[in-house]
């Protein structure tokens, strides 16, 4: 199977080994797969780092950076799998490196930058392809009076069965994984891609929205809502379970029951 593909669901191994309690701290090998934006390629670099059983992927690279190789970049910043800064392929998966516990892996992780996108360097890649196609489906609450909408006197007010059609959507942090792992974005670079599709169906459920026709407009051709093929790969590696394979197939029967 190519690069291009690895996202389908077949190369997913989202499964890891019971970690013993017993075991306080083990040698790793960590084998990076680096950008070199001088020379154009990648290159490997290999790196043995001693973790212990609380220590994640991203902690590792860090001792890394810390102890070995200040060359190394990383992206990361919050460290607790709310910013999405450091999704990266992890073992062929991709993974949020500070939620992925690196002693689980076994004794040699193989790292490298997310696919589908554009490298930067070494692990970090260029985004903004992608929150350009977020930003067109418009994420935001749309009102038909906005000036209302800047000038609200009160909230605008949901009933908890309200909130439950969009919350397992909202908590989407963008961080790129299942546009690694989709095969459609593999092989059309203008497809909207999982998040982007999620996204426009979760503001176009919100009771609050009144613009689901306009966003509507906008996804509903072959580079949009009805590219996606299902093969369900970026739920499966979505590190908050937002499922955005629901959410794109819930977007396609709403522009088919004509629901704008």
């Amino acid at each position: 199977m190519s690069e291009k593909t690895s996202g389908a669901v077949s190369k997913l191994q989202l499964s890891t080994p019971e970690i013993s309690l017993k075991t306080v701290s083990k040698l790793i090998t960590l084998k990076v797969k680096r950008y070199d934006p001088d020379a154009g390629r990648y290159k490997l670099s290999i790196y043995r780092v001693s973790v212990s059983r609380f220590d994640t992927v991203l902690d590792a690279l860090l001792k890394v950076v810390r102890d070995q190789d200040h060359t190394l970049s990383v992206r990361y910043s919050c460290r607790m799998g709310i910013c999405g800064s450091c999704a990266m392929m992890i073992n062929g998966v991709p993974r949020l490196a500070c939620m992925t516990n690196a002693i689980s892996l076994g004794d040699v992780i193989e790292i490298e930058p997310l696919k589908n996108f554009p490298p930067v360097k070494d692990l970090f890649v260029d985004m903004d392809q992608m929150f350009r196609k977020h930003r067109s489906v418009k994420p935001w609450l749309i009102r038909g009076d906005e000036e209302e909408q800047f000038t609200a006197k009160k909230e605008y007010l949901q009933k908890p069965e309200e909130v439950d059609t969009y919350r397992l959507f909202s908590t989407c942090i963008k961080c790129g994984a299942c546009m690694a792992a989709c095969p459609t974005v593999a092989s059309n670079p203008d497809f909207l891609g999982p998040m982007v599709l999620a996204q426009a169906y979760r503001w176009s459920a919100d009771s609050r929205d009144e613009g689901a026709h306009i966003r509507f407009d906008i996804v509903d051709n072959p580079n949009g809502v009805f590219g996606c093929h299902f093969a369900g790969a970026c739920s499966a590696v979505c590190p908050k379970n937002s499922d955005p394979a629901l959410a794109i197939q819930l977007l396609r029967k709403s522009i088919l029951r004509g629901k704008r």
